[in-house]
């Protein structure tokens, strides 16, 4: 598990050999299994993830239905930003849909590293920057978009998510019913096949 932790800090090419192996031993790694719930809403969010290996869902109960609202794969940093930070109760649920290995940390951990190297804080900064680009791609998905748009869209920016996740969560992403996603589907090969 740490190989791929290494193979992820190498690949930055932002750190010497003396940094990465420093970080390699004081960084948690762990294995997490399909189905494992690794956030519950109404506590707090005290870890944060990054997915070295993956995917991690993220959904809200809402009238007894899950309604999901993120997935977090290889590359990207699964955090409740809002209970992390403010240290309040957590409005989403996170599991794992797969198989997963994660970096974990708590904010101490995260400070210590950061202490020590400084050069960390250019990482964190950057994935936060992209996991917001994150969230407001899928503000703009849900609002400027038809269903049909709204899937197209994301074969086209994470078509992996197809072959990953069921698609009845893929339906509830895309703010649909899976009757409703069905027919979207079939009619969008059917257009493929006319062409």
């Amino acid at each position: 598990m740490k190989k791929l932790l290494r193979d992820f800090i190498t690949g930055l090419n932002k750190f010497e050999e003396d940094e990465i192996q420093f970080i390699v031993e004081n960084t948690d790694v762990r294995a997490f299994q399909k189905g494992e719930i690794i956030q519950r809403e109404g506590n707090v969010c005290d870890t944060c993830y990054f997915v070295l290996k993956g995917c991690i869902r993220q959904y809200q109960l809402a009238d007894g239905e899950e309604r999901t609202t993120a997935f977090f794969i290889e590359g990207e940093p699964a955090v409740l930003y809002s209970s992390y930070l403010e240290q309040a109760p957590s409005a989403y649920w996170l599991v794992c849909t797969e198989d997963c290995i994660l970096i974990t940390g708590t904010r101490e951990q995260e400070y210590e590293l950061h202490r020590k190297y400084p050069k960390l804080k250019y990482l964190v900064h950057t994935l936060m920057t992209q996991d917001y680009s994150k969230i407001e791609y899928r503000m703009n998905l849900l609002n400027h978009h038809k269903p049909e748009e709204r899937y197209r869209i994301l074969m086209k920016m994470q078509p992996e998510l197809l072959n990953r996740v069921p698609l009845h969560q893929i339906a509830s992403y895309i703010g649909v019913t899976p009757e409703s996603f069905s027919r979207i589907r079939k009619r969008l090969m059917e257009n493929d096949k006319s062409k």
